[in-house]
């Protein structure tokens, strides 16, 4: 496993949230900053953000608590949209929102842990196509 560096800001957020889906939330942060050394991660609109080259790339959504979402995005500002997906998702993990924005949702533990490899390959190719 490439070494993480999961940020003390975050750290410092979730250990106040008292969140009952922390160990999913937990998971999921080191999930993400293995799959490129290039990830960044900060708090930004109240969850863990992931930047890439400074930009916003990847952000959690974690309330309410009922479950985690992962945003695959190009940022907060509008952009002009690709004429198709940015990445190929056969297993439809995602949810697209627009053909630059998309969301995996997950209920719980075992969700993500069913999920990890093709979680992992979505996030490199997201990484890779921005």
């Amino acid at each position: 496993m490439k070494n993480l560096q999961l940020s003390k800001e975050t750290d410092e957020f979730l250990n106040q949230l008292n969140h009952p889906l922390i160990e999913e939330i937990q998971t999921l942060r080191k999930l993400i900053l293995s799959c490129s050394e290039e990830l960044s991660e900060n708090v930004k609109w109240n969850a863990p953000n992931y930047t890439h080259n400074g930009q916003d790339r990847i952000t959690m959504k974690i309330l309410p608590p009922k479950n985690i979402q992962l945003i695959f995005h190009r940022g907060a500002k509008k952009q002009e949209q690709p004429a198709n997906h940015l990445i190929e998702d056969p297993t439809s993990l995602l949810t697209w929102k627009e053909n630059d924005r998309a969301i995996a949702t997950f209920k719980n533990y075992e969700e993500i842990e069913k999920s990890k490899g093709v979680l992992s390959e979505l996030i490199t190719d997201w990484i890779s196509a921005i």
